[in-house]
């Protein structure tokens, strides 16, 4: 019961995320017809998003491994399912409790303090619950403390993480209804901090004018697959006809399969942007229930690509700004003495272009390109600092790739180190 209850009911971010839209909305009474339709309609707008999100990393996925191939490469790719995959063989009970507590830690704050914010990512609450319980477990912390501890943590940082960004997600959305659920958080907070200094928010990346004869690019999705189209066609002969056709392809011509991902890749945020639209439009309705009842004003936060839709110029902008810094520190890295980080090209994309939304939304085009570029660098000195810490647990292949697990890991790591 207690595995399934963890792993296929809260374990399961869709169908979290249903729960409370079915709470919310049987707390405020609703019909019958309201209640299945709007709990309904939540998990299918995270499926949407779920299934856009899985178009879009088996693209990227392809990609890293031509772009790998092709500048023969060798490093650590962040990948946060690698590393809790790994991690949940040794740590899979304490992670699930402390996943579980920390969730009500969360509600207990949101309902007690001015932090009115309830974390509804589920799958990244169950990362920073795994990278909790691995490195205080490795400090030698153990059992029933290891689980008070990491909860309130975990609980600690899903309201506060939000209320940190939330004055920049205003800026964002033009409301309050929303708040952004990832531990991707420094790197907005720092893209939307750098836009306001050095940036021009009425010089907005979705203003840009298009002359007529490319007027095709107004549209997001023709434009981003453009843009993908002419990133693989530049790795792919580097990468070898060979290479390509034999071990990605399945025998199609390396330039049509490489043009099929890039167009794959824009359905993909087609998609997910689809999904985004239906989710909060019957999610935060349904908050209200939980604010008036349980918590009262409190905001849902959600996965970053909820702000996607607010600037979708910003989103293309910001993906290739913070994959231009990962490659840029490549090359910097060893030369501080520390281990080269292949640019992740998930964690690039989802927190790159929502660093890029944050940082036009506090300095338009100049904001998205630096903010996103400050994003880029921090997922890529992080999980550097991050992997020795990491290390020591047997994980030397993989790290965290977004920026609060690196931050997190990093200070916990340290504290145990001194406490111990």
């Amino acid at each position: 019961m207690f595995d399934f209850i963890m792993k296929d009911i809260l374990g399961t971010p869709a169908i979290l995320v249903g729960l409370f839209a079915l709470l919310g909305l049987v707390l405020q009474k609703k019909g019958i017809a309201d209640v299945i339709s709007g709990t309904l309609k939540t998990i299918m707008g995270f499926v949407i998003l779920g299934g856009g999100a899985g178009i879009l990393i088996g693209s990227l996925d392809i990609f890293g491994k031509m772009f790998e191939k092709a500048f023969h490469i060798q490093g650590v790719i962040p990948n946060n399912e690698a590393i809790v995959a790994i991690a949940q063989q040794t740590f899979g009970k304490e992670t699930a409790m402390i996943m579980l507590f920390g969730m009500v830690t969360n509600i207990l704050i949101a309902r007690f303090t001015p932090f009115k914010y309830i974390f509804l990512t589920g799958h990244h609450t169950l990362f920073m619950a795994c990278l909790i319980s691995a490195v205080f477990a490795t400090g030698g912390v153990t059992g029933i403390p290891l689980i008070i501890i990491g909860s309130i943590i975990l609980g600690s940082l899903m309201v506060f993480m939000p209320a940190i960004l939330q004055p920049y997600v205003r800026e964002v959305t033009g409301n309050d209804s929303i708040a952004v659920g990832h531990f991707g958080s420094i790197g907005y907070f720092t893209a939307a901090f750098i836009g306001k200094r050095v940036g021009d928010k009425s010089k907005s990346t979705e203003d840009i004018k298009v002359p007529k004869s490319l007027g095709f690019l107004r549209d997001t999705s023709v434009a981003m697959s453009l843009t993908m189209a002419i990133l693989f066609l530049i790795v792919a002969p580097f990468a070898g006809q060979g290479f390509i056709e034999k071990e990605l392809s399945g025998g199609t011509n390396f330039l049509v399969f490489s043009l099929m991902q890039a167009i794959t890749f824009a359905a993909g945020v087609y998609v997910v942007l689809a999904g985004v639209r239906m989710l909060i439009a019957e999610i935060v309705p349904a908050f209200k229930g939980i604010a008036d009842k349980v918590v009262k004003d409190a905001k849902p936060a959600l996965d970053c690509p909820a702000v996607f839709p607010f600037a979708p110029n910003a989103v293309i902008i910001g993906f290739l700004a913070s994959f231009v810094a990962g490659v840029i520190s490549m090359f910097i890295l060893p030369v501080v003495g520390l281990k080269i980080i292949v640019p992740g090209l998930i964690p690039h994309f989802f927190t790159g272009a929502a660093a890029g939304v944050f940082g036009n939304a506090t300095g338009g085009r100049r904001g998205a390109i630096i903010g996103a570029f400050a994003n880029g660098l921090l997922i890529s000195f992080l999980p550097a600092l991050l992997l020795p810490v990491l290390g020591s647990l047997g994980f030397e292949g993989t790290t965290f790739g977004d920026s609060d697990f690196g931050l997190i890991g990093i200070l916990l790591g340290y504290l145990i180190q001194i406490f111990s």
